[in-house]
């Protein structure tokens, strides 16, 4: 098991292979459908500095956040999985998720030095995991705003880095 603690560093992105169960621990950002594409055209747009977190290091789980608690959503929605690259462009190096991504997003994450992480979609223990969390934008979206979580042991296995996937 490799601990992996937040934000996420280049050599930490060396580190990982194919087939890595990880433990994540630290900050980590939520969001799918409603919210990741507002983030790619803020980047799109030059206005990163309206993303009220550091992308830099971060780590982005595809799920929404309610009282209910937190499981991946499949990362390969349109929606979700063509913000990958751009939200790696500017900093965000581990996406968790479920599902397969296309060779295109395989290809994109080698080139940004970036990685994908698989974790099961077991509401409970997830949740189980979370220390806080509060919304920092988009709040009109509901349980689909971004939201940055504090968490300590997030379960997970690398599905997709340099190039390869699972």
């Amino acid at each position: 098991m490799k601990e992996i603690t937040t934000p996420v560093k280049n050599e930490t992105i060396k580190n990982l292979k194919i087939g890595d169960k990880v433990n994540i621990t630290g900050t980590m950002l939520t969001g799918r459908d409603a919210v990741l594409p507002k983030l790619v055209k803020l980047l799109e747009n030059n206005q990163k500095d309206e993303i009220k977190v550091n992308l830099e290091g971060a780590v982005i789980m595809h799920t929404a956040f309610s009282s209910a608690g937190i499981a991946p959503t499949t990362s390969n929605k349109t929606e979700i999985e063509s913000s990958i690259i751009p939200l790696s462009s500017a900093g965000v190096k581990l996406h968790i998720g479920k599902g397969s991504l296309h060779p295109e997003t395989v290809e994109g994450l080698k080139k940004e030095g970036s990685a994908y992480i698989v974790t099961p979609p077991v509401a409970a223990l997830l949740t189980s995991k979370v220390k806080s969390y509060k919304c920092v934008m988009y709040p009109e979206e509901g349980m689909e705003a971004l939201y940055q979580l504090e968490v300590e042991n997030i379960p997970g296995i690398v599905a997709s880095i340099n190039g390869e996937t699972i």
